[in-house]
C-alpha cells in the first residue's frame, strides 16, 4: 500500500506535567506531585502520531528562538517528521502547556501559546498531500489558508473548541470533536455536510453524517495511566487510515485502539503508538 502523505498545520508546545494523587479544586494547593516535561502541542502530537503509523508527515508550525524549542521538537526531528516549513520567530517564546494529571489519568491543562499565536496564513504553503489536518491551537488565518490550498482530504480537529471559520467549515471533509466540543459547536456542525467524528473517551467513538450515525467503534479496555495525548493519537491514526481508504468503521476501530494505547503511557508524544502497538492491542482484545 502506498505511503500516505500528510501535512499537519498546528501547534508546538513543551508540556510541563505534574502528576499527583488527585487534581486540585479551585483555590486549593495539592502537594507531593511528580514533575516531568515532554514535547507536545496538538499539531506536533498529531504529526508524530501519523508518522508513527507509517505516514510521510510534514508539520507547518511556529516556535520561538528560545531553549524550549529544541526540546519541543526533539522527537519530531529524531523520527523523521519534515520540519522544513517550520517558522522560528525571533524574540518570541515557544508554546508551553501546564498540565496536572491525577492517578486515574484525568487531566487539567492550561496553554500559554507563545509563537503559536503568530502562525499566519502567509506562513502556510502546503504542496501536494493526501490529507491536510488542522487543529485550533493556531490562528484562524492559518486554518483558512490550509483549507484553501488543500487538494486532498481536509480534516479539522476542532480543539480547543471555538467557532470554526466558514471557509474552513465549507471545505472540510471530516471534523473530529470530543463530546464537549460537539456540544459547543452544535450550531455549526448541525449544518455540516461532511463526516463528524465524536470521540467518547473510554467508550470509543462514533461517526455521523447529516445527523445520522454511520459508524461506531468501542475502545479496547485498558488500564489508563495518562489521558494526555490519547485524543491526538486517535486523530493522527484516523487520518492515516482514511488516507489509505480504510472503511470508516474500521478506521474508527483502529483509531480507538491507538488512543487506548496512548492512555496506558505517561506523556503526550512519548505515549503515541506505532502500528505494531495498535495491532497488538486489537489482537489481544479479540
Amino acid at each position: 500500500m502506498p505511503v500516505p502523505g500528510i501535512v499537519v498545520v498546528g501547534s508546538v508546545n513543551l508540556d510541563l506535567v505534574a502528576t499527583s494523587a488527585r487534581l486540585p479544586r479551585p483555590g486549593e494547593t495539592v502537594t507531593g506531585a511528580e514533575f516531568t516535561q515532554h514535547p507536545g502541542g496538538k499539531g506536533a502530537n498529531q504529526a508524530l502520531a501519523a508518522r508513527r503509523r507509517g505516514a510521510d508527515v510534514t508539520l507547518i508550525a511556529a516556535v520561538g528562538d528560545d531553549a524550549l524549542a529544541d526540546e519541543a521538537l526533539a522527537l519530531l526531528r529524531s523520527e523523521g517528521v519534515d520540519l522544513s516549513r517550520l517558522i522560528t520567530f525571533e524574540g518570541s517564546r515557544t508554546g508551553v502547556a501546564l498540565i496536572a494529571v491525577d492517578e486515574a489519568g484525568e487531566n487539567q491543562i492550561i496553554v500559554a501559546p507563545g509563537a503559536n499565536r503568530l502562525l499566519d496564513g502567509e506562513h502556510v504553503t502546503l504542496g501536494a498531500s493526501d490529507v491536510v489536518l488542522c487543529q485550533l491551537e493556531v490562528p484562524d488565518t492559518a486554518v483558512v489558508a490550509a483549507a484553501r490550498q488543500a487538494t486532498g482530504l481536509f480534516c479539522i480537529n476542532a480543539a480547543p473548541a471555538r467557532p470554526l471559520p466558514e471557509a474552513a467549515l465549507e471545505r472540510a471533509d471530516v471534523i473530529i470533536v470530543n463530546e464537549l466540543e460537539n456540544e459547543q459547536l452544535a450550531g455549526q456542525l448541525g449544518s455540516f455536510d461532511g463526516i463528524v467524528v465524536v470521540t467518547l473517551g473510554a467508550r470509543g467513538a462514533e461517526a455521523y453524517r447529516d445527523g445520522a450515525c454511520i459508524a461506531a467503534a468501542p475502545s479496547p479496555s485498558v488500564a489508563a495511566v495518562d489521558a494526555v495525548g490519547a485524543g491526538d493519537a486517535f486523530c493522527g491514526s484516523l487520518v492515516v487510515e482514511l488516507a489509505q481508504a480504510t472503511p470508516v468503521p474500521e478506521a474508527l476501530r483502529r483509531a480507538c485502539a491507538a488512543g487506548a494505547v496512548a492512555a496506558t503511557r505517561p506523556g503526550a508524544q512519548p505515549s503515541l503508538p506505532k502500528t505494531a502497538d495498535v495491532d497488538a492491542l486489537l489482537s489481544a482484545a479479540g
